[in-house]
């Protein structure tokens, strides 16, 4: 490849990744309600779409054609999932993006003309603070103005660290990871025998699928019923003395760095709305927020599904094969979930997919061998 060829590709590279993530900051403006985060993702946006204009024009100059812009089903898919995951995982991933831009920009520029190099470094630097931007996008300064537009909306996106793509993921983890250790067991127990495996693969995914499900209605329901009862509490205080509440709301303001004018303004202005500040005092003074406490049914039926969706691929192969066989294939498979959900907990955490993923993988292989093991070993004394 010539040199003015690998210019062209490194060009081409640079171009898409900055339409790439201008379609990106603009899918997060738009689900954004907070105004001040909406305007800079859109500002962060515009600055994408320079970079790529600079970056067209020079392949004009050099006669190369424009790539297609990436517009597929991937590119749309892309953009509906870190809808989905909420802001606060959607920046972690975001800010890897661009780390990872500004270090591709700082190789490729190798192989680039002076006038080029110096006009990608440029960037590189630009990527680089975006990327402090998206590190800082939730925890921008709190003014009075700033944070009562807060507690006015009661944004939920703090607490909901990924949502129910999330809530899945965990539950997925945990069903494969329980019934995993089962059939693995089972088999050392057993020779291999598919039906026992089978069945008792059944029953464990079963089993685990229901007790997730319940933990999960009971802990998410008995949460609520505390909140509910301290808010209760919280109302009567409120109703005797009022006066004190707002002292003490203005107090828990001064503590957080607020000057004594700007905490009493805060607390007048939540004064005036009973409900919010209710909910305020409740989370200021006890950590309690509603927004915390998913739906019980909801959360019941996301634990009971994913765990039992996670749970029923280790024993898949066991429903056509038999012995040996079977049990190869299980591993195999399973070994493939273990590293495919500990890729995707990167959603929640925004840890690398690779390190994650190996991390689950050899937890997997690990629980495996314990468990094919003591089934070996146990198996002749119940037998």
């Amino acid at each position: 490849m010539s040199d003015n060829q690998k210019v062209i590709t490194a060009l081409r590279q640079f171009y898409l990744r900055e339409l790439e993530g201008a379609a990106v900051y603009r899918a997060l403006a738009e689900a954004e309600s907070d105004p001040r985060r909406r305007q800079l993702l859109n500002e962060l946006a515009e600055a994408e779409d320079k970079h790529a204009e600079k970056f067209a024009a020079r392949l004009k100059d050099l006669g190369a054609e424009l790539p297609p812009r990436p517009d597929g089903a991937r590119q749309r898919f892309n953009l509906w999932f870190l809808k989905q995951i909420g802001t606060e995982a959607a920046a972690r991933r975001i800010e890897a993006f661009e780390e990872r831009q500004a270090t591709m920009m700082a190789g490729f520029s190798k192989v680039l003309p002076e006038v080029d190099r110096r006009t990608v470094l440029e960037m590189e630097a630009e990527e680089e603070s975006h990327a402090r931007v998206m590190r800082t996008i939730s925890k921008t300064a709190e003014t009075p103005q700033s944070l009562l537009d807060t507690i006015m909306r009661r944004e939920t996106w703090h607490v909901r660290g990924g949502g129910w793509i999330g809530q899945a993921i965990y539950g997925a983890n945990d069903g494969l990871g329980a019934v995993f250790g089962i059939v693995s067991g089972v088999a050392g127990a057993t020779a291999a025998n598919s039906h026992f495996v089978l069945i008792s693969g059944l029953a464990g995914m079963l089993a685990s699928a229901l007790s997730m499900g319940a933990g999960a209605y009971l802990a998410t329901k008995s949460e609520r019923e505390v909140y509910e009862a301290e808010l209760s509490r919280e109302r009567e205080e409120i109703e005797k003395d009022p006066e004190e509440e707002r002292r003490e709301l203005e107090l828990i303001y001064q503590l957080k760095g607020f000057s004594p004018d700007e905490a009493a303004l805060l607390a007048r202005k939540l004064e005036e709305k009973p409900e919010e500040f209710l909910k305020t005092l409740a989370h200021e003074e006890l950590g309690l927020s509603a927004a915390s406490f998913p739906n019980p049914f909801h959360a019941a039926l996301s634990a009971t599904l994913s765990t039992a969706a996670g749970a029923f691929i280790p024993i898949v192969p066991f429903f056509w094969l038999s012995g040996i066989t079977a049990v190869i294939w299980s591993f195999v498979i399973s070994v493939v979930a273990h590293f495919a959900i500990g890729a995707a907990k990167t959603i929640v955490t925004g840890r690398s997919w690779l390190a994650s993923g190996t991390e689950m993988t050899v937890v997997g292989i690990a629980e495996a061998a314990i468990t094919y093991g003591l089934g070996l070993l146990f198996g002749p004394m119940i037998g």
